[in-house]
């Protein structure tokens, strides 16, 4: 029996949830010392995670114990980040509460969940249908053109911006989130 939109929609919101849960237990651990990430250093931290997702894909060999998914949740977290950061600016302190870097991250994951639904209504549920790895060649893609954007001052001439690429690596992030289950 074929899934529908509301099945991926409640996935969805399940994969986001737990990585809201998580962003809040590292907030209290570490504050909001994300804030000073200048926007080239966290594009390299999402280059960092995509590559090991690639790497683990490829040589099906990890050294240090942690597995894919984990890699597919710190993404989402750092696109999240990411939007954050466009909206805001990065800082040269630590200058919101936990409070209101979770009220920000609630507002984008709700953009982004709003995102995929109107783009899986027009492509019909096809993420199902691909190999976790292409999300992962998709985001390795996506990273690349954040990186030209970037290093163009952030100027593009017919393509979307750093904030749609960020929202995109986001949602296929969530899809290998849920096909590869909870961990």
């Amino acid at each position: 029996m074929p899934q529908t939109a509301t099945e991926t929609d409640r996935q969805f919101e399940q994969v986001m949830a737990e990585c809201r849960s998580l962003f809040e237990k590292k907030l209290r651990d570490y504050g909001a010392s994300w804030r000073l990430l200048r926007p080239q250093s966290l594009t390299d931290q999402l280059l960092i995670k995509a590559r090991r997702i690639r790497s683990l894909e490829v040589t099906g060999e990890s050294l240090v114990g942690e597995g894919i998914r984990p890699e597919f949740v710190a993404l989402i977290n750092y696109g999240i980040v990411g939007l954050i950061q466009i909206e805001r600016g990065y800082a040269d302190t630590v200058d919101m509460t936990a409070d209101e870097a979770l009220a920000l991250y609630d507002g984008h994951a709700a953009g982004t969940l709003a995102l995929m639904k109107r783009k899986n209504h027009d492509y019909g549920e096809a993420w199902r249908s691909m190999r976790t790895s292409s999300y992962t060649d998709f985001i390795l893609t996506k990273i690349e053109r954040v990186k030209e954007i970037e290093d163009n001052g952030g100027r593009t001439a017919v393509s979307e911006g750093v904030a749609s690429n960020y929202m995109d690596i986001i949602n296929y992030a969530v899809f290998g989130a849920i096909k590869l289950g909870a961990e």
